[in-house]
């Protein structure tokens, strides 16, 4: 008689800057979504694919939830709302804060209306005290009826082979929904553009990276050279910010380039030639056409 094997769908859900990359990337073992100290860092629902000798989980990474400011943020807040439904479970991430935050709060008021299981994730535990995560572990057990309440710190990876542990127990029966070595369905140029807008978002002043995107224009692998040319656009929505983005005689932009090559490189799997360009695309985040073009199509969620 085989053994039996299980898979489904887990979408990692929380506030801006509360994990959710960092703890993805740790779960399956390569970075595949982008991480920043800045809020509001990943902008689609990235899937990403963990195999295991019987069992397999899709782990899709969300938009932080917040309170948007202009359509890409309303584009951002319905990515992870419509992951609710559509799991088998939900990892709602949150930090081991002395009291529960009130973005906290509006999230456990969205989830109120599903019928899906909920597994609170305390991350970062490796910052505080245990008092501190019974405390907390007790704050939320009065706002919600989670199935589990798991502490992780995402870091350095503690307590995450529990945290398998408990998300295999919701996984129904199934079939391998990918090949074993498949770690990601995002295509190689939306990780590339990704990892360029993370070193702008590592670089820039505060103000500037949510305003930017970043396009691949083009990728090629050379004719008999193991050399790949990559081209690559960074929009941004000022004048003034393509200055800055450029930086004095370049220098910026040869530092973002530089930090994205090697991410790229080990990406391809081979040297790369990254060439940078900046545009200006004014209000693109409250343009219509302009977000469906850098692939946040509201319409597609």
């Amino acid at each position: 008689m085989a053994n039996k094997f299980y898979s489904g769908f887990v979408s990692l859900i929380g506030r801006p800057n509360v994990g959710k990359s960092t703890l993805m990337n740790c779960l399956i073992g390569e970075k595949i979504a982008i991480m920043s100290p800045k809020p509001q860092t990943t902008r689609n629902k990235i899937q990403s694919i963990l195999t295991k000798d019987d069992f397999q989980v899709v782990f899709i990474d969300t938009p932080g939830i917040h309170k948007p400011k202009h359509k890409l943020g309303n584009y951002m807040v319905k990515a992870a709302q419509t992951t609710f439904g559509e799991v088998d479970s939900i990892l709602m991430l949150i930090e081991p804060a002395p009291k529960v935050l009130p973005a906290d709060e509006n999230i456990i008021e969205m989830l109120k209306g599903t019928k899906t299981p909920v597994i609170l994730i305390i991350n970062k535990v490796d910052t505080v005290g245990k008092d501190r995560i019974l405390e907390v572990t007790d704050m939320y057990r009065k706002l919600y009826d989670f199935k589990e309440i798991v502490p992780v710190s995402a870091l350095n990876g503690e307590n995450t082979d529990r945290l398998l542990e408990v998300i295999k127990k919701y996984l129904p029966e199934g079939p391998q929904y990918f090949p074993e070595d498949m770690v990601t369905d995002q295509p190689e140029r939306q990780i590339a553009s990704e990892i360029i807008r993370e070193k702008a978002l590592r670089f820039l002043q505060d103000e500037i990276p949510h305003g930017i995107a970043v396009e691949i224009m083009g990728m090629k692998k050379r004719e008999n050279r193991d050399l790949v040319d990559v081209e690559a656009t960074i929009f941004c929505e000022r004048d003034s910010h393509k200055g800055i983005i450029i930086g004095k005689q370049g220098a910026m932009l040869k530092k973002i380039g530089a930090a994205a090559r090697s991410d790229i490189e080990a990406l391809l799997g081979s040297p790369i030639n990254l060439q940078l360009w900046v545009k200006v695309k004014k209000d693109w985040r409250d343009s219509d056409f302009l977000l469906k073009n850098f692939g946040y199509d509201i319409k597609k969620i």
